[in-house]
């Protein structure tokens, strides 16, 4: 599974990279594979274990904001591993040769 979400504390004033970097550090300190952006962090893992990663970074940013909004996109697939680097990888691959097929 793959969940990208967007922590945002509100009620702290308009520089929130501190408060966004609180809730990086879980996520990478959870040890699952993540890769943070500038508008949403991914991490891969079962349900569980990334629903505890969000919760543990959204219970650290929320330990500091009096209010905290929280976007989240999941793509569930069961059996599928190496999913945050591979659909990339795939895209890449195409925008390097148009005429490749991908699932060749």
């Amino acid at each position: 599974m793959l969940l990208s979400f967007s922590i945002t504390p509100l009620g702290v004033g308009e520089s929130v990279g501190e408060y966004v970097a609180d809730a990086v550090r879980v996520v990478r300190g959870s040890g699952l594979p993540n890769r943070t952006d500038a508008m949403f962090t991914t991490v891969e893992g079962d349900w569980d274990e990334v629903m505890a990663v969000l919760k543990a970074a959204v219970d650290a940013v929320q330990a500091r904001a009096p209010r905290v909004s929280v976007v989240m996109k999941a793509d569930v697939r069961p059996g599928v591993e190496n999913a945050l680097t591979k659909k990339v990888a795939d895209v890449e691959a195409y925008l390097a040769d148009p005429g490749r097929r991908l699932d060749s």
